[in-house]
């Protein structure tokens, strides 16, 4: 289908629209795919809704609870760098 092509849909009595299968499949928009619904200028503009939600930094820190010692940056990169190491060495 050339993108200049124009394709009619009809607004069932439910405020339903069918959208034509090729651009379904394009887009890989199956049965349960949720889209988010923009009105524009220039007609409305359907768009895949995002996997997971957005989120702050500041609406996950001290989400999961921990009692100790903070730990210092130098103890955070350590950390990291023996995972690192453990997983590298497990290959």
């Amino acid at each position: 289908m050339a993108a200049s092509e124009k394709l009619i849909t009809t607004v069932s009595t439910k405020g339903q629209v069918i959208l034509p299968s090729a651009i379904r499949k394009r887009r890989e928009w199956v049965a349960g795919t949720r889209l988010v619904v923009e009105e524009t200028a220039e007609g409305v503009l359907l768009k895949r809704t995002p996997v997971f939600t957005e989120t702050r930094p500041e609406d996950v820190f001290a989400s999961l609870p921990y009692s100790g010692k903070p730990k210092t940056l130098e103890e955070m990169d350590a950390g990291v760098l023996a995972e690192a190491r453990r997983r590298h060495a497990r290959d």
